[in-house]
């Protein structure tokens, strides 16, 4: 079975003697939480987590899949249980506002955090991934009302929320959608129509899960200047705010992606389903690009979890297996043949595979900064100008971390060949940055933000 240990060494170092850490948390209000101790512990626990709950589940819940029955979706064995350790040890809320039953740490330990489950496990960590960018849309857009309702069972991971964008005839250009919402007579409205590759759609993990989704009113204006968002909930949450009764919305069928079997990728049926207005109307597009700059980072978290965890193993490899001599003579006399790590093209990929991951880690926890800064720094010209640098980098980390990371576990199936081709090599699992739904859509909407910015 694959192995991984969490890069403590290398985080420590990026952390605290390139990007200097322990004095950007202490100026952020409240950052003295942030100790190094305490950082030093939620990273080993982190990695505990990660190595010891979540990785002994990836190849089994990738060969066994999700299963739906009746529009409803029973995840792997195992992962429920998992779940429930999360949140039980306060990992959704680690950087929430204490407002609503958050830690108040800082963000950028989340990322990191982020990494470590990418790691291992990347089809479970999916399903929690998009429940912080869902609270974040609700806490800068939504009502109190229904931040009163979702907001706490968000961020404690009671409830996931998912983003309901993409339809069958449309993905980058939303203004083709079809989702219509038509206005009912409590001041909700009713939501029809079909969405697709909705990552964590339907499970069986959380007691409920808050749909955001992109609809349009009957009178909107044409293409993305008519589009308004929706909170959909799978339960209508009764009066003391539990879920009540079931509220249309139904898996049609389950997408099968390479390396993510364990995560329910669905196609997502809204039949009348009852959704509430979030923001103002026809603006919807842009209450969602909230979510969607979470989702971007999130993404391309995943693409260097999935890029050291090919790296790692990818190295074990290249150390165990024997294969003809060094050029230079006999590195193992006693053994029959050399490992082939000391081929050097093969040590050639090995250090290409690392320098992605350590340029890539470095790239992101730079990018996190800015995020605390944005979210919590004390002085307004300096929030300004992070906010201005997270908008530049944000594209960068999702376009170039899902890019690159394809190519890592190219290389360490070079390493290894004769297992690539195996499912118990579990390679497949490290392709899941080309298949999976979420990371493909993430390359190819890079290609017009590349656009965008040739024409600036």
């Amino acid at each position: 079975m694959p192995d991984y240990q969490a890069p403590l060494r290398d985080l420590r170092f990026v952390m605290d003697e390139m990007l200097d850490y322990p004095a950007h948390y202490a100026r952020l209000p409240g950052g003295e939480e942030a100790s190094p101790d305490v950082v030093a512990a939620i990273l080993e626990e982190g990695a505990r987590f990660a190595r010891e709950v979540l990785l002994p589940l990836n190849q089994t819940g990738d060969q066994e899949g999700c299963l739906l029955e009746g529009g409803e979706v029973k995840a792997p064995k195992g992962f429920k249980a998992a779940y429930e350790q999360y949140v039980e040890g306060g990992w959704p809320s680690l950087a929430a506002s204490p407002e609503h039953g958050g830690q108040g740490l800082p963000h950028s330990l989340a990322m990191v955090l982020n990494e470590m489950v990418c790691s291992t496990n990347l089809a479970w960590g999916m399903y929690p991934g998009l429940s912080h960018g869902a609270a974040d849309a609700l806490r800068h857009h939504g009502t109190e009302e229904q931040q009163a309702t979702y907001l706490t069972k968000l961020v404690e991971g009671v409830w996931t929320g998912t983003m309901c964008l993409t339809e069958p005839h449309c993905g980058t250009d939303l203004g083709l959608i079809k989702t219509r919402a038509v206005p009912a007579a409590d001041g909700g409205y009713d939501i029809t129509g079909t969405k697709i590759f909705i990552s964590a759609g339907e499970h069986d993990l959380a007691e409920n899960i808050v749909h955001l989704v992109l609809a349009k009113l009957p009178d909107a204006p044409e293409g993305s200047r008519g589009i308004s968002l929706f909170v959909v909930p799978k339960f209508l949450p009764d009066a003391d705010g539990n879920p009540g009764e079931r509220n249309g919305v139904s898996c049609g069928s389950l997408e099968h992606k390479m390396g993510i079997h364990g995560n329910a990728t669905c196609v997502m049926n809204f039949d009348g389903s009852r959704g509430y207005l979030v923001g103002p109307p026809n603006k919807g597009l842009a209450c969602m690009f909230t979510m969607m700059n979470a989702a971007r980072l999130g993404v391309g978290i995943q693409g260097l979890g999935l890029t050291e965890a090919s790296f790692q193993n990818a190295l074990a490899y290249a150390r165990d297996r024997l294969q003809m001599r060094a050029l230079s003579g006999p590195q193992a006399p006693e053994k029959p043949a050399d490992p082939i790590i000391v081929h050097p093209d093969v040590r050639r990929m090995l250090l290409t595979q690392k320098a992605f991951a350590e340029g890539g880690r470095m790239l992101v926890l730079y990018t996190a900064q800015m995020l605390d800064i944005v979210e919590h720094g004390p002085d307004a010209a300096e929030r300004e100008q992070a906010e201005v640098l997270l908008g530049l980098l944000t594209p960068i980390v999702k376009a170039f971390l899902t890019e690159v990371a394809s190519k890592p576990p190219t290389r360490g199936c070079r390493s290894s060949v004769a297992t690539a081709s195996s499912r118990s090599g579990a390679w497949s699992n490290w392709f899941a940055m080309r298949a999976s739904p979420a990371s493909m859509r993430a390359r190819q909407a890079s290609r017009p933000l590349t656009c965008l910015a040739a024409r600036s």
